[in-house]
């Protein structure tokens, strides 16, 4: 299996920069995609969908931002530690009620 590479931060804004800087070069936003990825090398739908959040981030595109995504991760990733928590509170009530109980002795 094939591990993809890690692109820098820095590199990943500004391939975005050149594609938005030169869309109109384009006659559309994919074409720009792959000329720029394969001149800076790296997959054009990845470029594609950076420049996508970037546009949702600037607004000039529908859809959810990048922190509103984080915090709905962060929001289901909290929900999920607080069922197992109650699950696990809910599984000890049971055992220590059966213990207290009085019929077992």
């Amino acid at each position: 299996m094939i591990m993809p590479k890690r692109i820098p931060e820095e590199t990943k804004q500004r391939a975005i920069r050149l594609v938005l800087d030169h869309l109109d070069e384009y006659p559309n936003l994919t074409s720009a995609c792959e000329t720029v990825s394969t001149r800076l090398g790296f997959g054009a739908e990845s470029l594609r969908r950076w420049v996508r959040q970037a546009q949702i981030d600037g607004g000039e595109r529908q859809g959810v931002t990048s922190s509103e995504s984080e915090r709905m991760r962060r929001l289901e990733r909290e929900n999920r530690e607080l069922r197992e928590a109650n699950a696990i509170l809910r599984d000890a009530a049971v055992f220590f009620a059966g213990e207290l109980d009085p019929r077992r002795r």
